[in-house]
């Protein structure tokens, strides 16, 4: 027979949640790749669309999606995507080229592309680094970018191509 002290005790550890703590473990290599994004796998080749589907991409991913970030330029903070960068040469429209629109503006560096007939912006020419293209990493087939939590967000506001000191990094 238990005393009715250790019994109220008892009850009260009983009704306390469990002290444990999540860990999210992350892939060797890029701490800030990711080859799984929640239950979809980014395979090597992986196909990105727009809403409608008009618009197509296949994207070389081998490390898969890398430094994935928001941005808080004009256009960035009001589009709201989390995008992540690669090499020009490993972008591809596969489909639906016809149903890419192409906006500018500010220095007339970067070309953001999206789709005409959904309006769904799917990647852009970067202006800080015109060899490569940010990508809609919610466009990618399977992700949903939700499960990534808090991403990094770059200062695109004070860019450096918006500064007279070129040379500040």
């Amino acid at each position: 027979m238990t005393s009715p002290a250790f019994s109220v005790a008892w009850a009260a550890r009983l009704r306390r949640p469990p002290t444990f703590k999540w860990v999210r473990i992350k892939p060797p290599g890029n701490m800030n790749s990711h080859k799984v994004i929640g239950t979809t796998s980014i395979q090597d080749r992986h196909r990105a669309t727009c809403h409608c589907g008009s618009v197509v991409l296949e994207l070389e991913l081998p490390d898969g999606v890398e430094n994935p970030r928001r941005c808080n330029c004009s256009m960035c903070s009001r589009r709201g995507a989390v995008t992540a960068s690669i090499p020009i040469e490993r972008l591809h429209v596969i489909q639906g080229e016809e149903f890419l629109s192409r906006y500018q503006f500010n220095t007339l560096t970067a070309q953001h592309y999206f789709c005409r007939a959904c309006g769904i912006y799917t990647h852009h020419q970067r202006r800080s680094d015109p060899s490569a293209y940010g990508y809609n990493v919610a466009c990618l087939e399977g992700v949903d970018v939700f499960v990534l939590g808090p991403v990094p967000t770059s200062d695109g506001r004070h860019h450096i191509c918006d500064r007279g000191d070129q040379d500040a990094t």
